[in-house]
């Protein structure tokens, strides 16, 4: 857990893979907790400190999460949440090149909970959910691709469903297609950047993860950013 933006009212922290952003039945100690206890330390604070969780993010998934400061925070975060007032982008390196290099995905989804597993539907069938999200491959090489996801609904498991569908899963995702897992047990996706409007302040916050310490993550982010400058 690393604190990437923090003010009097929230706090934007880079989750690692195999955190968790809640408690739930395996006991391991949530990343609110840790944040909490980040906060209770660096402020001295004897008592309670409140941490109020905004969204969540899969296990397997790093990057950035929002926690509030204060309840007025959660309540208004909360409420942009649902209106989809914040504008979340995620990075991904994917198995081999897309198709397109940009397009936009429609599926529908069902999901299982035995499995806790969601399969995208080119149609709509009973009980599923319509999914939609945006994609930009930013780099390619020889095995892999990187790509930016901008999500237009979300449904759980939403990306990593889509993405398989469309023949590129994501690397280290045996749930949903990689031939293989990655070293961490994590899998190749990351909440990559952040922006809204601030829920007290009203200024506008936009906040992007720092690349992985991995030399995957590294060489596709440098291939996209010379791409870039030879582009501009």
């Amino acid at each position: 857990m690393t604190p990437v933006y923090e003010d009097n009212h929230i706090i934007i922290v880079d989750k690692e893979v195999g955190e968790i952003v809640q408690g739930d039945k395996t006991g391991d100690t949530p990343l609110s907790e840790t944040v909490k206890q980040y906060l209770k330390e660096k402020y001295a604070k004897p008592g309670n400190v409140f941490c109020g969780v905004v969204h969540r993010l899969d296990r397997p998934v790093s990057g950035l999460v929002i926690f509030a400061k204060t309840s007025k925070a959660l309540s208004r975060l909360n409420r942009m949440l649902a209106e989809r007032k914040i504008h979340k982008t995620y990075r991904a390196i994917v198995q081999g090149r897309p198709q397109q290099s940009e397009g936009r995905l429609v599926n529908w989804i069902t999901q299982t909970e035995r499995n806790n597993k969601s399969y995208a539907h080119d149609r709509e069938v009973p009980g599923s959910k319509r999914a939609e999200l945006t994609y930009l491959t930013l780099a390619s090489g020889d095995r892999y691709s990187l790509i930016e996801v901008s999500l237009i609904t979300g449904r759980k498991h939403q990306i990593r469903v889509q993405l398989s569908a469309m023949g590129n899963p994501i690397k280290g995702d045996l749930k949903y297609g990689a031939k293989r897992s990655n070293p961490d047990g994590g899998i190749s996706l990351r909440a990559h950047r952040i922006e809204f409007e601030h829920p007290v302040s009203h200024e506008q916050i936009a906040v992007e993860a720092p690349v992985p310490a991995d030399p995957l993550w590294e060489a596709l982010t440098a291939l996209a950013g010379s791409s870039e400058s030879a582009s501009s």
